[in-house]
């Protein structure tokens, strides 16, 4: 009876520590949802764009505030997004139109784009096939775990936040003809 009293005992224990353990488990998952959520409520309109630093697909690390003195189009995308890739037109269009162009806050446009890709050749023939032509892609090839992403609270793609100049947010998901409007009345 004792041994099988400690039998029983010693499985309920195991068993309530393989349930702690599951919802340990569960809830780590859950948090960063939790933190993205609060994270996207503090990047608004108005604030101070943070700062975004991650590898180029030749292994060169770019930052997003050395395009400080820029419009910047900070544009979150994947390969394999058909919305994403369906709007990459309108964005290379605006990217051409917009360049070089002089605005109240900042000399020229450009893109910072960041791939929540995971597959590194899938992501350079996006860009190649799409001919995303600016210098500025990176992607740390996490998928929805994309640091900058979770920086920024990203939960759906395209998304996309333009700064100004001094890397203040001025519009978020900002897509097609929206773009080039906004980026027209910017123009000095």
């Amino acid at each position: 009876m004792k041994s099988l009293k400690r039998l029983l005992t010693g499985t309920t224990l195991a068993i309530l520590g393989l349930i702690t353990t599951s919802s340990q488990n569960i809830y780590e998952f859950a948090r960063p949802a939790d933190l993205a959520a609060t994270q996207m409520a503090t990047v608004g309109i108005g604030d101070k764009a943070p700062d975004i630093a991650m590898r180029d697909p030749q292994g060169t690390i770019r930052k997003l505030s050395d395009l400080k003195g820029q419009i910047v189009l900070i544009d979150f995308w994947a390969s394999w997004c058909r919305p994403c890739r369906m709007e990459n037109p309108n964005v290379v269009r605006t990217y051409n139109t917009y360049k070089d162009a002089a605005f109240k806050n900042g000399n020229g446009f450009t893109v910072f784009s960041v791939s929540l890709d995971q597959n590194k050749a899938a992501w350079m023939n996006g860009i190649e096939k799409d001919g995303l032509v600016w210098d500025n892609h990176v992607s740390d090839l996490q998928g929805w775990r994309n640091a900058a992403a979770g920086l920024y609270g990203v939960n759906s793609i395209p998304a996309t936040y333009l700064i100004d100049g001094d890397g203040i947010v001025i519009k978020k998901n900002l897509r097609g003809q929206a773009l080039e409007n906004t980026l027209a009345t910017l123009k000095k």
